[in-house]
């Protein structure tokens, strides 16, 4: 009676069960995803003009270095992301910083500014994206 035996290039055999597996993933909570959760985005001139987005409904400057770009839906539970960008694929964006926010009074706005990198505000063109 011979055991088979485990060669370096066999993988090891999991423990666990995909039901096991399944069973530790975070469920759509507050904390988690839902399965219907979308990534929305817009990209935004330093003027306040709407490149291109995905459910962006509109870019507006509200004044130097701030601005407020609304969605088609509430994001009162999302997560923000923002990055100084060209909206472009040509030249080089100037250094700064950006700070995101959720637009109060607007459920589906976010509320974005602008700054040079030593903090004074300044129009720079950016890319936002929303986890939704």
């Amino acid at each position: 009676m011979s055991e088979s035996k485990k060669t370096a290039d066999q993988p090891a055999a999991s423990p666990e069960t995909l039901a096991e597996v399944a069973a530790l993933a975070v469920p759509a909570t507050l904390y988690g995803m839902p399965p219907t959760a979308q990534i929305l985005f817009a990209v935004v001139d330093a003027n306040g003009t709407l490149i291109r987005g995905f459910g962006t409904i509109s870019a507006t400057r509200l004044g130097v270095g701030t601005y407020q770009v609304v969605f088609s839906h509430d994001l009162t539970r999302s997560a923000y992301l923002g990055t100084l960008g060209l909206p472009g694929s040509v030249g080089a964006s100037p250094s700064g910083e950006i700070a995101v926010v959720g637009r109060a009074g607007v459920p589906n706005g976010v509320f974005v500014q602008t700054f040079t990198s030593a903090g004074a505000p300044a129009d720079r063109a950016f890319h936002l994206a929303v986890a939704s």
